[in-house]
């Protein structure tokens, strides 16, 4: 067996995968370094006998990881939710303390199966069902697999098996990169040549020219403002007014409003109910607002559509709630809401698709867009087309605008649809169902973005079935696990030679 590295060298190693992975999303995008961001802590785990020190590996690289990448998290509790620096900076802590859980499982875990002719797929299958688990345990955001947007050859899984697809990849070429260095047999690298099978996959969609116009309103709301009901008139006006001019313009067929921080009430409001209806009759189009609407639980974050007649069509109530944003999760009961909303928001219970004419459009608010087996259930439903609204104003000027825009364009790559994305001051744009970017409006301006959509009506796989493939991977690696810590009896041994013997043989 090798010798364990110096301690130094072993967290050093750590450290180096934590800033490899950093380096993989916005604003940095060295993406080409996906497929070996997890080698240098494979190549660490390989070579440490002890347990403890091999979850502390992990555990170092997630800390690190999750403070690089979510660093903005910091900013937002301490500006917006009113925590001050050193609040805000411990709070940041904790979360990273316990996200980084995670990371300290996968290390201690994947140490094991390193040991095994079959560590490529058995680790690659760990990671990925590791990363499934976020979603369902406070909070997810970026995946290994969201590096690869832009590299047509990987994409071509996502509308097979999603994300978590491009995540398995790269997560077996680290593998084998690791293998490599240290100088396993050849012939465990074979587990590598089912990704020929990549190149028989169907390509992406091609760019189109779509026949569809839409019109989203940037209206860079500030944040923290003083809302009285003559204010709140004179925003309703104005994105009423930036609304019309560019809807003459570009003669659309669907018009947008953001989520924004001010308090937009649907059904207390006669007067902003009496613009959106203006706006639908002036332009003959259906209108699509974010608003705050009101249940015996609660507030609601909502959207709802309004057809060119000045009528309801319906709304959709907010699912998946922003941790610190619209509820404090209970660990954290010091922090404040950003959202200055009296009381915490309530979920909403069910997806709606709203029926616009002979098509369907599903929209999901904000930080849903991390959720892709939650998104993917509006496309299974019939939705022609998706939209996300969002107030990423509060984000400042920080890296999780680019982040969140990417986790959006792989959402509609997944499930092959037009996904248009109106932000309060950025980023807002048009994706096609390649997850190309069309268009994009500049960041921290109030202004409009009108732009060609298609309404599509093929789902995916990944659009049928969802999940099924991250769930998978991990219940395999725990029965792989399990079944390299059954002992192995020999069959009970037959008598020995006697004394006088044996020394013979001896």
């Amino acid at each position: 067996m090798s010798r364990p590295f110096d301690a130094r060298v072993s967290f050093a190693l750590a450290v180096l995968t934590a800033a490899l992975l950093i380096l993989l999303y916005p604003d940095y995008n060295f993406v080409w370094l996906a497929p070996i961001a997890l080698t240098p802590l494979l190549i660490s785990l390989a070579r440490e006998p002890r347990p403890l020190r091999r979850f502390l590996l992990g555990y170092v690289a997630g800390l690190i990881y999750w403070f690089g990448v979510c660093y903005w998290i910091q900013f937002v509790l301490e500006v917006h939710g009113g925590l001050g620096r050193w609040g805000g900076w411990g709070t940041f802590l904790l979360f990273c303390v316990l996200k980084a859980l995670h990371f300290g499982l996968f290390s201690l875990l994947a140490a094991i199966l390193m040991r095994h002719w079959y560590a490529i797929p058995a680790i690659a299958a760990l990671w990925t069902g590791i990363e499934r688990t976020h979603a369902d345990l406070g909070f997810t955001w970026l995946l290994l697999g969201n590096a690869g947007i832009d590299m047509p050859l990987p994409m071509r899984l996502a509308p097979i098996v999603g994300v978590y697809g491009l995540s398995f990849v790269f997560a077996m070429i680290s593998v084998a990169a690791a293998l490599v260095i240290l100088r396993r047999p050849r012939k465990q690298l074979l587990w590598l040549t089912p990704l020929i099978l990549l190149f028989a996959l169907p390509a992406l969609p091609a760019p189109e020219s779509p026949a569809a116009t839409a019109t989203l309103v940037q209206p860079a709301v500030p944040e923290e403002y003083d809302w009285t009901p003559e204010n709140t008139a004179q925003a309703e006006n104005r994105l009423a007014n930036l609304t019309y001019g560019a809807a003459l313009a570009s003669k659309p067929q669907l018009l947008i409003w953001p989520e924004v921080p001010g308090p937009f009430y649907w059904y207390v409001d006669p007067g902003l109910r009496q613009r959106a209806a203006d706006l639908t009759h002036l332009t003959g189009a259906y209108f699509l607002m974010g608003t705050v609407a009101e249940d015996a639980g609660g507030p609601l974050n909502s959207a709802v559509l309004v057809n060119p007649q000045g009528q309801l069509v319906g709304r959709y109530d907010k699912m998946n709630l922003v941790p610190f944003g619209e509820f404090v999760p209970k660990i954290f009961w010091w922090v404040n809401r950003i959202s200055q909303e009296a009381g915490d928001f309530v979920p909403g219970k069910h997806i709606v698709v709203f029926q616009m004419g002979s098509h369907k459009i599903g929209t999901f608010i904000c930080y849903e867009s991390a959720f892709s087996d939650f998104v993917r259930q509006f496309a299974a439903r019939g939705a022609n087309v998706l939209v996300n609204i969002s107030n990423d104003g509060y984000f400042g000027h920080t890296h999780a605008r680019a982040q969140h825009l990417e986790l959006v364009r792989m959402r509609a790559a997944e499930n092959a649809r037009w996904l248009l994305r109106d932000t309060n001051d950025g980023i807002t744009a048009i994706v096609d169902p390649a997850g190309r970017v069309t268009t994009s409006a500049p960041l921290y301006q109030a202004t409009t973005l009108s732009g060609g959509y298609a309404y599509e009506s093929r789902l995916t796989p990944y659009t049928k079935y969802g999940d099924w493939f991250p769930w998978c991977c991990l219940i395999a690696a725990l029965l792989i696990l399990i079944a390299t810590q059954i002992p192995h009896y020999d069959r009970p041994a037959r008598p020995g030679p006697s004394k006088s013997r044996a020394k013979r043989e001896f």
